[in-house]
């Protein structure tokens, strides 16, 4: 029985004040039915589709090249219209020019010998996808989504069917004029915009827009401007977010991190951030230290930068990461309810000895040069970093562009999203051993669960909104950076972030950070109906949908490297026998092929197949099938062309 019909005189006297505020949009019974009918056809329209996308981590071109192809929705809708009308090339051709209408239109213009004709093709072909891709929504949907300009051309075409023949000549007529008046490239790019908007009804981002890549500024920049979507702050988002509202500990772990990835334009460029006085401080405080350890992870054959800004980096690098240390101490001590004592680890350093002391134990250090630590008092800021810190934190709090992003980020964001009977979460769900949801203390009361991603949510909103006369803004503006590394955090939810360690301590025993036991507990179907029920999330085919996805995979996970690992070995194998490249290269892909079948054999643990657990058992893996595939390439290319 519909909704409507159920509706009681003691339910109609409780909602009594939404009634009356309704009767202003809706005053009479006409209206109101109206209203009713409308929403009721909307409820049965296809639903449109949900694009899900995270841990971006500032990789921009990969962002802007996933929401172009709407990770190949595009190219399917692309196939079911065209099917075997059009070839495989043809077919590629058309979804490249949706893709990048631009570049493709001047790529064409090169070639193409009856350029006329190829208009002609090109636009019913567009209209066709854009016919199709329109289907899901309203009318009025869709005429919202129109470039201003050709507004009212594309309405009438697609609305029109060419397969009637009483409007085939005006349909002829309309495409035959848009090229007669040269506005067939705009008209072109207006449409596949279009179609690149409508495939994407919704998107979702979980987590992590910012972090070690070159443009979290530009992803930022399309998000602004995007029809619909919603933000689940990651890790690296708190962080900035932390940044922006003032914190220097999230301030400094925001520069150490770009200086570590060699990611200095996105401060610099994207962010106006004044990276002057950090230079200038750290070539003068570690000019006779080579800083070899704080190199930045560049891959030579990509990275711009000469050996004398690779250098000047070190050393901005490492000058950061040891006034990190120090602030985090003072946050630390500050702040004792957070229970990370055990991070205070700059006085167990010897100088004299040059080893890490801990627990009775001496550790190695691959790093003992600390111009800038007093042994006496090694947490102490010196004058010169204190003037740093404070520049810094003027830098970061007075960026224009940073607050822009920042309101965007608060406005489409918070810790999570319960979407068409899908839970969004970034990163955990801190849990006890046995299954129970984590009680964490926060200001003397306890929370866990959904209380506990919304009361972390007010607090990050308080950090940065907040008056500084608010009571809880000094608070949470220290606790966003617990969120960063705390052990209780929902961002984070691991016993420690082995920051010092994996810069000092040659012992990697050292570097393990253990993971909650959300973690692996999610696998269990009981354990995610108890978090889903939690959040009130309800369906048939419900689901927790999570970013925060580890990228590192070994041979035996399930992944393209179960086939990429057995080919490298039997090709090394074969050129160590001093076998012809053809038998090397045969082997090679015979051991690939093995490696696939072995991936039907074993679960999955990384990746999005991580998610059908057992079921994902009987079934190739992707990425070992297509890493095969393209080891085969390379050998019958290098046999056909040697």
């Amino acid at each position: 029985m519909k909704t409507y019909k159920q509706i009681t005189l003691e339910m109609i006297q409780k909602d009594i004040r939404y009634l009356e505020l309704l009767s202003h949009d809706f005053p009479n019974l006409a209206a109101a039915s109206t209203e009713i009918i409308n929403l009721e056809a909307i409820l049965n329209l296809p639903k449109g589709t949900e694009h899900f996308l995270a841990d971006l981590h500032g990789e921009y071109e990969a962002f802007q090249h996933v929401l172009r192809n709407a990770s190949g929705a595009i190219k399917r809708k692309v196939n079911e219209i065209f099917g075997n009308n059009l070839r495989e090339m043809e077919k590629k051709e058309l979804c490249t020019l949706i893709y990048y209408p631009e570049q493709k239109l001047q790529l064409v213009k090169e070639v193409e010998k009856d350029l006329v004709d190829w208009y002609v093709i090109t636009l019913n072909q567009l209209v066709k996808v854009c016919q199709n891709v329109s289907s899901k929504y309203t009318r009025s949907k869709v005429r919202k989504a129109l470039p201003e300009e050709f507004s009212y051309i594309i309405q009438e075409l697609l609305h029109e069917s060419p397969m009637d023949p009483n409007k085939q000549a005006y349909i002829n007529v309309i495409i035959r004029t848009i090229i007669e008046t040269r506005r067939a490239d705009d008209f072109i790019i207006a449409l596949c915009n279009l179609i690149q908007r409508l495939t994407i009804d919704s998107l979702h981002i979980l987590g992590d827009i910012f972090d070690r890549g070159p443009g979290p500024h530009i992803i930022m920049d399309t998000l602004c401007n995007y029809h619909n979507f919603d933000i689940q702050w990651g890790n690296h988002d708190i962080l900035w977010m932390g940044a922006a509202s003032g914190n220097d500990c999230c301030i400094a772990n925001v520069l150490r991190l770009a200086m570590r990835y060699g990611n200095l334009p996105a401060l610099e460029d994207g962010y106006g951030i004044n990276l002057l006085p950090l230079a200038t401080f750290a070539m003068e405080a570690y000019a006779n230290d080579p800083c070899e350890y704080f190199a930045p992870k560049i891959a030579p054959e990509s990275s711009s930068y000469n050996d004398k800004t690779l250098r000047l980096i070190s050393q901005m690098h490492k000058a950061i990461t040891i006034i990190q240390f120090k602030l985090e101490a003072a946050a630390i001590r500050r702040h004792p309810e957070f229970d990370m004592n055990s991070r205070l680890l700059l006085h167990h350093i010897d100088f004299k000895r040059k080893v890490f002391q801990l627990d009775g134990k001496d550790y190695e250090m691959r790093d003992c040069l600390f111009p800038t630590i007093d042994p006496e008092n090694p947490y102490q800021l010196t004058e010169e970093e204190e003037e740093i810190v404070q520049k810094l934190h003027k830098s970061f709090t007075g960026s224009e562009k940073l607050r822009k992003h920042m309101k965007c980020i608060f406005r489409y964001g918070c810790m999570y999203n319960v979407c068409n009977s899908n839970l969004l979460f970034h990163a955990s769900m801190p849990m006890n051993a046995d299954g129970t949801l984590k009680e964490v203390d926060i200001l003397g009361k306890k929370y866990k669960g959904e209380a506990l991603l919304k009361r972390v949510g007010q607090l990050i909103r308080t950090a940065y909104f907040a008056e500084e006369d608010n009571s809880e803004k000094a608070f949470a503006r220290d606790f966003i950076w617990y969120l960063w590394c705390g052990k209780n955090s929902p961002a984070f939810d691991k016993s420690k972030m082995a920051t010092f360690e994996r810069y000092f301590l040659t012992d990697k025993e050292t570097h393990k950070e253990v993971k909650g036991y959300y973690y692996t507990l999610r696998d269990r179907e009981d354990i995610c109906d108890m978090i889903l029920d939690e959040f009130g999330v309800e369906g048939e085919h419900r689901h927790i949908i999570n970013g925060h996805v580890p990228v590192k995979a070994v041979k035996g996970e399930k992944t393209m490297l179960d086939a990429l690992e057995p080919a490298l070995d039997a090709l090394t194998k074969g050129m160590e026998n001093g076998d012809d490249a053809e038998a090397c290269l045969n082997a090679m892909c015979e051991a690939a092929r093995e490696g696939v079948e072995f991936t039907k054999t074993i679960r999955a643990t990384k990746g999005r197949a991580s998610y059908l657990g057992d079921r994902s058992i009987g079934h190739q893996d992707p990425g070992a099938t297509s890493a095969t595939i393209t080891l085969e390439a390379i050998r019958d290319f290098y046999l056909e062309n040697k």
